[in-house]
């Protein structure tokens, strides 16, 4: 029995509202930004601070300093256990903790954030990657922000940072098809992907019975 539905996307694949659909449709927990409001109550920082780091990774010298100088030799003055720091490290560290508290809690739909790492191997959960052809992205995102020039940059942008935060934080290619259970084209919409989802993961039968 599928107990919990992991949701990676392509940005403008339209990840959110499928994943809001399945949500609706199962009477199921959505974490998406209720995942952000978890995690910045969790680490006692603003909602505005999680978001600001949301599927991020930290530039390299900022994690230079925090894991080599600060924590460096002796004559080092400063150490980082004196500080309270809430960066795109800590985000990962505690979204993983919401993540799994919330598969084993069960009935939930997770967005992003690496929820496909890390749940990977538990039974329990069905693991989804929405794409779709950029003009069609170019299409959605336009409608949802507004056009620009460099709308296929910002598109780009985003995908290689949630590529890159994969990578980083769990040692994975985002795109690698071993870690999902079912990888779509929402080019058809978004209701066939949630019905397509429905039936792959095998709960439309017990929507049904309820």
């Amino acid at each position: 029995m599928v107990r919990a539905i992991t949701i990676a996307r392509e940005y403008g694949s339209g990840g959110a509202m499928v994943a809001r659909l399945l949500a609706d449709r199962l009477g199921w927990r959505l974490l998406d930004r209720d995942l952000l409001n978890e995690v910045a109550r969790a680490a006692n920082v603003a909602p505005a601070v999680a978001e600001r780091f949301d599927e991020r990774i930290d530039p390299w010298f900022h994690r230079l300093v925090k894991h080599a100088l600060w924590r460096g030799g002796p004559d080092a003055p400063i150490s980082v256990d004196n500080f309270d720091l809430f960066d795109a490290e800590k985000m990962a560290v505690v979204g993983r903790k919401v993540i799994e508290e919330a598969a084993r809690m069960g009935n939930c739909v997770v967005v992003g954030r690496g929820g496909q790492c890390i749940l990977h191997g538990w039974p329990e959960v069905f693991h989804v990657f929405l794409y779709a052809p950029i003009e069609v992205r170019k299409k959605r995102v336009a409608e949802r922000r507004g056009a620009g020039p460099n709308l296929e940059a910002v598109i780009r942008e985003y995908d290689r940072l949630r590529a890159a935060g994969v990578r980083q934080y769990f040692d994975q290619q985002w795109c690698n098809p071993n870690l999902y259970d079912l990888m779509i084209n929402t080019k058809r919409g978004y209701e066939s992907a949630m019905e397509t989802i429905l039936c792959a993961a095998e709960v439309k039968a017990e929507v049904a019975a309820h």
